[in-house]
Parts: C-alpha cells; structure tokens; sequence
C-alpha cells in the first residue's frame, strides 16, 4: 500500500467502507424522519408512500440520500484511509489524457441498446414480490420526481437526479469500493465486475439490475484505463441527463413495456456491442497509469 494510508489492509478498509456505509444509512434514517415531522407527514412504521409528500420534500429527500449515503461514505473512507490527499487518492485527479472524456460519453451512449436488451432480458427473470413492491415504488418515485410544473424544474431535475448522484456515486462506488475490491482480488477487471454488481444491487431496483450491472463495468472501466474519476463523473453525469430530460418531455418511456425484438433493434444492439467493445479496447491501448496505492 502506498505510504499515505493509514489503514493498510484492504480487508480493513472493506470493513471500514461497510461500516461506514452502514453508519451514513442510519444518519440518513434520522435526517429523514427529522424532514417527515417537518413536513407533518406520519412516518409510523415506515408506511409512508412518496405520492402522499409534496414534491418538494421528495427531491429534498433523493438530495439528502445521495449526498449523505453515497457521498459522505466515500468522502469519510479516503479521510479515515489516507493521511493526505483523499480527494486524489478516490481518483479526484486529471484524466492520463483529455481524450478518455470524449470516449467514455460515447461508451455509455452508445451502450443504450445493448442496455435495452439487457433490461429486456431481466424483466423475464421471476422475481419476489417484494422486489416487484420495492421497483414499483422507484418508478412511481421517478414519474412523480420528472414531472415538469415550472419553469426550474428541469434544471433542480437534473441536478438532483444526474448531476450530484453522478458524483457521489462514482465517489462511492468507483473512487472507494473499485479500489478496495481490485486491492483484495489482485486482478483489475474482478474488482470492476463486484463494485458494478454491488453498485446495481445496492439501488434496489432489481427490475433494471443487469442494465445499471453492466452500466457499472462501463464506468470502472472508463475510470480504470484513465485513472480519473473525473471521466467516470462526466460520463455517468451525460448518460442520466440524457435519460431524465428524455423523461421530461415524453413521460411515456417511463412506463414502456414492449419487448426490444425485430430485425432493427438486432442491428442496433450488434452495432452497440461493436462500438461498446472497440471502446474499451481502444481505451486500454491509450492507458498508460498505474493507479497511486492499487498494488503497492
């Protein structure tokens, strides 16, 4: 381990980064309730279904989850981890090249197919009830969030559901938990595979699990090959705003149900896998860095 960490082993900081996440889930637990008697809503029991808050109080809500939960994780693990610089040590440094920028936007972007068909392929799979319950309510959550009633609204839009979740997330998910899982497997692509499946298991939202899994990849793998969490932001920050703001202005995505087949969606989603694949490949020609504190 490089000699800034204070906490040596990965397996310790495995320990530290649950616990840690274990802690924020429950500061969150009180800032909820603390925002629920604000609002004079009952919060007995947990019962409390997100199309009885005002709007208003959802968004502060999703704002307060991201930032503490996800956030305040990563950002407390590289304080506690690191003696110096732990914004640098989570990845908050500049890209090896300006080009990963441009290449990682189009990697998600042109991944949207092969995510559709993915997402078509687990809404197959059988699930509990209570993950069919727990889906229910995210979408019901979302279609009440993108609901434009003013004029502010897209922006708040985007910045509490694309902009600040990008960054936290990736803090999280990227910047503390990839590093730690590459540590303990010795291998780059073992940690990026079991940082993306917990980053898609840890949302809840089982109904798109394999689409936000491979998302996942996607993103440690743009922040792997160029040893810039700043790219993986970016990235993630492009492919939630496109989404959100195509949700916006035609609300009907958010309930769509028909199956990806036909000869066009086939092309598409080869195509996707194509450009997907050469990406990555191209990436890992231009990456020269070694991640600062991986192996050492």
């Amino acid at each position: 381990m490089t000699n800034q960490a204070r906490v040596r082993s990965p397996w310790s900081q495995l320990s530290l980064f649950f616990g840690l996440a274990g802690a924020t889930l429950i500061i969150f637990a009180i800032e909820q309730l603390i925002v629920y008697l604000a609002a004079g809503v009952n919060a007995k029991a947990g019962a409390v279904q997100v199309d009885l808050l005002p709007i208003g109080t959802v968004k502060l809500l999703q704002l307060m989850f991201s930032l503490t939960v996800f956030g305040l994780t990563g950002y407390l693990y590289a304080v506690v981890s690191f003696r110096k610089e732990p914004g640098y040590q989570l990845g908050l440094r500049p890209a090896a090249k300006s080009i990963y920028f441009l290449m990682a936007v189009c990697l998600l972007l042109f991944s949207f197919p092969l995510e559709e068909w993915l997402g078509a392929i687990n809404k197959q799979i059988p699930l509990a009830q209570w993950m069919v319950r727990t889906q229910q309510e995210n979408d019901r959550q979302v279609e009440t969030f993108l609901k434009v009633r003013h004029v502010y609204d897209p922006v708040v839009n985007l910045l509490i559901m694309a902009a600040i979740p990008a960054f936290c997330e990736e803090l999280c998910f990227r910047g503390a938990l990839q590093r730690i899982l590459i540590q303990i497997c010795r291998r780059a692509w073992a940690g990026i595979l079991l940082a993306a499946f917990l980053f898609s298991f840890l949302h809840f939202e089982f109904e798109g699990f394999l689409p936000r899994f491979f998302l996942g990849i996607l993103l440690g793998a743009a922040y792997w090959y160029s040893g810039s969490l700043w790219v993986a932001v970016v990235a993630h920050f492009i492919f939630n705003a496109v989404q959100i703001v195509v949700a916006m202005y035609n609300p009907a995505v958010l309930g769509k149900t028909d199956p990806v087949s036909g000869l066009t969606w086939g092309i598409a989603v080869l195509l996707s896998i194509v450009i997907v694949v050469g990406l990555l490949v191209r990436m890992r020609r231009l990456s020269t860095v070694t991640y600062s504190g991986v192996y050492d």
